[in-house]
């Protein structure tokens, strides 16, 4: 019978044959075999030994060649293994096939990433996301392993041979599905109310993105003196995280740290967490964080520009963000600019705060678009009011006049400006208009 709780492993410990697949006439489906092996380390899970499969043609029935099979099937006998995870995707009849060849459970990496987040979600939209993309997974696999359950349920009263087992569980997951579904609709609801409360306010939003295990979480903490969990491995954190900021320059602002991406992210995943990452279409500006140390970061910045199209975030302007410099020998911290002058990368280092300073100017400057240049009188017993603005944003020049008033030229965000502008005993003098 269908369990929704049921994982694509058990909780006990489970030893694996890691099996690493390299298809030479399609480089689209080969993964880096050190991010795969970054992948299975998981709690429950322990590689026994890890194969590497070279392959000139996809095998329809396997994946991978019969000799090859035969090969894999006498090293989980002799090791006595629970588990085969392939490193590439496997189509259901291929995952079956090798099951039954092989006489233990099979998974490909798409139900490896599904398993990790499985295991680390932890707010209850996150919880709910996943097992709907299980679930989803799942529904186009039910055939494997469930042949000996495909009895006739009949009985008195009833026409026909009945239900059988594997269509009973059909409908339990479509079941299950529906109910999920309407339960993440009024999550969405409340975080639309959110977005529009922040689009009302005029708060420029900073969503960072990026491929996993590049930073993201520890640059958020560090712009945010948050707390939020941050770890050397993939997929640390997967629940969206937004913070009010004071950004020196910039003023208030929101920044959402969203999950991360991976190459030939499952496209359940992207079904499942639109509504977060809609922070990153519907956001003002994109810090797309990078590993600086990865010999393999320009490809993974593909790979993150590829998602980002997808979700309809390309049109939101981006600044790359060249991460763990800390690393790197004799690098110093500096700003990249592209041939018009505007700012295109930075390289900092967001555990040990080196280059945020320039981070910091470069957000300013991106920002600039509502970013407001004025001129306020304010009375003096409203000095309170000259502090906040001395620690938000910039005074450019200040003066008293002839009536014992300051006169403040400043350079904060257009929602800061119109806020003080309420207040008693502050009056706009000048702004600068739109170009």
């Amino acid at each position: 019978m269908f369990d929704s709780k049921k994982k694509y492993y058990d909780s006990k410990d489970e030893k694996a044959l890691l099996v690493y697949v390299k298809i030479f006439k399609n480089k689209q489906t080969n993964n880096n075999i050190e991010e795969f092996i970054q992948l299975t380390k998981l709690p429950n899970l322990i590689a026994s030994k890890i194969i590497k499969i070279n392959c000139n043609f996809i095998n329809a029935k396997y994946l991978i060649g019969s000799g090859k099979v035969a090969e894999l099937a006498t090293i989980v006998q002799d090791l006595e293994l629970d588990l085969v995870v392939f490193s590439t995707e496997i189509s259901p009849s291929q995952e079956r096939n090798l099951e039954a060849a092989l006489n233990c459970k099979v998974i490909d990496r798409i139900g490896l990433i599904l398993e990790i987040f499985s295991a680390r979600a932890r707010s209850f939209e996150g919880k709910l996301q996943v097992e709907l993309a299980q679930l989803k997974h799942l529904s186009t696999r039910l055939i494997r392993g469930w042949t000996h359950l495909e009895r006739q349920k009949g009985g008195i009263g009833l026409r026909g041979p009945g239900e059988t087992q594997l269509e009973t569980d059909k409908r339990l997951i479509g079941k299950r599905i529906k109910s999920i579904t309407k339960r993440l609709e009024k999550v969405h609801k409340q975080r639309d109310l959110g977005r529009k409360s922040r689009v009302k306010n005029q708060l420029p939003m900073i969503a960072l993105a990026g491929y996993t295990n590049s930073g993201k979480s520890t640059l958020f903490n560090t712009l945010t003196n948050a707390q939020v969990f941050a770890d050397n491995r993939l997929f640390a954190t997967l629940d969206s995280t937004i913070r009010r900021v004071i950004l020196p320059a910039s003023g208030k602002a929101v920044i959402a740290d969203t999950v991360g991406f991976i190459k030939d992210l499952p496209p359940e995943l992207i079904a499942a967490f639109k509504s977060t990452l809609e922070e990153t279409s519907q956001a003002s500006l994109l810090l797309h964080v990078v590993d600086a140390v990865d010999e393999y970061s320009r490809e993974k910045i593909e790979q993150v520009e590829k998602i980002i199209i997808d979700i309809n975030a390309f049109d939101v302007p981006s600044i790359i963000v060249m991460n763990k410099i800390d690393m790197l020998e004799n690098f110093k911290p500096r700003i990249d600019r592209d041939k018009d002058g505007k700012i295109n990368r930075v390289w900092i280092s967001a555990y040990t705060g080196e280059g945020i300073d320039l981070l910091y100017q470069a957000l300013s400057e991106k920002l600039s678009g509502i970013i407001k240049h004025a001129r306020i009188k304010l009375d003096m017993k409203y000095s309170y009011i000259r502090n906040e603005i001395h620690s938000i944003g910039y005074i450019i020049n200040e003066k008293v006049d002839n009536f014992g008033f300051w006169v403040l030229e400043i350079f904060v965000t257009k929602h800061y400006l119109y806020k003080i502008l309420q207040n008693k005993g502050v009056a706009l003098l000048w702004e600068q208009k739109p170009q």
